[in-house]
C-alpha cells in the first residue's frame, strides 16, 4: 500500500535566494502606495523576466490572478511566511567583538524571524558589556545557556581556528542553524544542519572582477 505521506518539493537554492529580493521590492511597492502589480510590470522593476517570476511563485502555489496581477500586500506577507520570517527562533551570537558587536547592535532581528537571546565572548575586555539590552557572557557558560534557553540558530562572529569546535557543541547543544561570518566551510560539515555564509571579502572580489571586465570590455572596443 502506498503511503500517503506526500514528499515536500524540492525547491532550487536559486529560487530561494530570490525570495527576499522579491519582498523587498514588494516592500517598496507598498510604500508607494501600489496596491496591485502585473508579473510583467515586477520583472521590469527587477530587470527579471515575467516567465521567471512565474515559475519562482508557482514552487509555491502560486499567487496570481489572470487579468489582475499579484496583491503586494498579500504577496510580501506571503513570502514573508514561506520564509518563515513570522517565527521568533532563539538566536544565539558568538563573538562579539569588531565583526558581531555591528551585527548585533544594527539588525532588526525580531522583523526576519529571529530573536536575539544571548551574546558571549572570550575576551575579559568584551565580557560583562551590554549590547541591545544583553549582557555579553562568557563563552564557558555557553553549556549550560543553551540547556536552559535552546537556541535554534547561532550567529558566528570568531576566528576562523576557533569554528570547527565551538559548531561541533553547538550542534550536541541542539543548535539547527548558523549564519556564518568566519572564513571556515561549514556547509558540507553536518547533515541536516542550516549553514549560510557571509563572505564579505568575496563579494568585493567579484566586483572587482566586474569592474575589471568592463575595463578589458571598454578597451577592446576602441
Amino acid at each position: 500500500m502506498a503511503s500517503s505521506t506526500q514528499k515536500k518539493p524540492v525547491i532550487s537554492t536559486s529560487v530561494i535566494k530570490r525570495l527576499p529580493r522579491y519582498r523587498r521590492f514588494l516592500k517598496d511597492l507598498l510604500s508607494e502606495g501600489i496596491s496591485r502589480i502585473s508579473s510583467k510590470e515586477l520583472a521590469h522593476r527587477m530587470n527579471l523576466t515575467a516567465s521567471q517570476i512565474r515559475q519562482d511563485l508557482n514552487c509555491f502555489g502560486g499567487f496570481g490572478l489572470q487579468g489582475y496581477g499579484y496583491n503586494v500586500e498579500d504577496l510580501y506577507n506571503e513570502i514573508g511566511a514561506i520564509l518563515g520570517l513570522n517565527s521568533r527562533r532563539p538566536t544565539i551570537l558568538l563573538g562579539a567583538g569588531n565583526r558581531g558587536k555591528p551585527v548585533a547592535r544594527q539588525l532588526d532581528f525580531k522583523s526576519i524571524g529571529f530573536d536575539l537571546i544571548g551574546i558571549f565572548d572570550k575576551s575579559p575586555d568584551i565580557i560583562g558589556r551590554e549590547i541591545r539590552k544583553l549582557t555579553v557572557l562568557d563563552v564557558s557558560e555557553l553549556d549550560s545557556f543553551c540547556r536552559e534557553h535552546h537556541p535554534e540558530a547561532a550567529i558566528l562572529c570568531v576566528p576562523q581556528a576557533q569554528v570547527p569546535a565551538l559548531a561541533d557543541k553547538l550542534v550536541e547543544l541542539g543548535v539547527k542553524g548558523f549564519w556564518n561570518f568566519s572564513h571556515y566551510d561549514l556547509v558540507h560539515r553536518y547533515d541536516n544542519i542550516s549553514v549560510e555564509s557571509v563572505h564579505l571579502v568575496d563579494s568585493l572580489m567579484t566586483l572587482s572582477y566586474h569592474l575589471n571586465d568592463h575595463g578589458e570590455s571598454s578597451k577592446s572596443s576602441k
